[in-house]
């Protein structure tokens, strides 16, 4: 499991979920959409359950009650990490965003 450095030289508590093990719920991935996150942003695309599940052909062809079902079911599509802050959401690691998103 991933443990940030940015996150603690910051200061900020977080607590680190297994995603495999417990997938974020549909009302986190609604969450952010509804920030303005693409539903595409949300798949870990260079991932062994993308490439089996043939996700990069039918991505485009999905509703998103279906994309959600499904990453809610499988906690290996979702791209990581996936932090759910009070207002901040952030997908995939970006070392500048973070310390950015999390500056003191």
């Amino acid at each position: 499991m991933h443990r940030s450095p940015v996150l603690r030289s910051q200061g900020v508590a977080y607590e680190a979920v297994d995603i495999v093990a417990a997938p974020p719920t549909k009302a986190e991935l609604q969450r952010a959409l509804k920030a303005g996150l693409a539903l595409k942003r949300l798949f870990n695309t260079s991932g062994q359950s993308y490439r089996d599940g043939g996700w990069g052909r039918k991505i485009d062809g999905i509703g998103e009650a279906e994309a959600l079902a499904a990453l809610t079911a499988d906690g290996k599509l979702i791209k990581r990490p996936f932090v759910l802050a009070g207002e901040r959401i952030l997908i995939g690691f970006d070392e500048a965003t973070y310390a950015d998103a999390f500056a003191k």
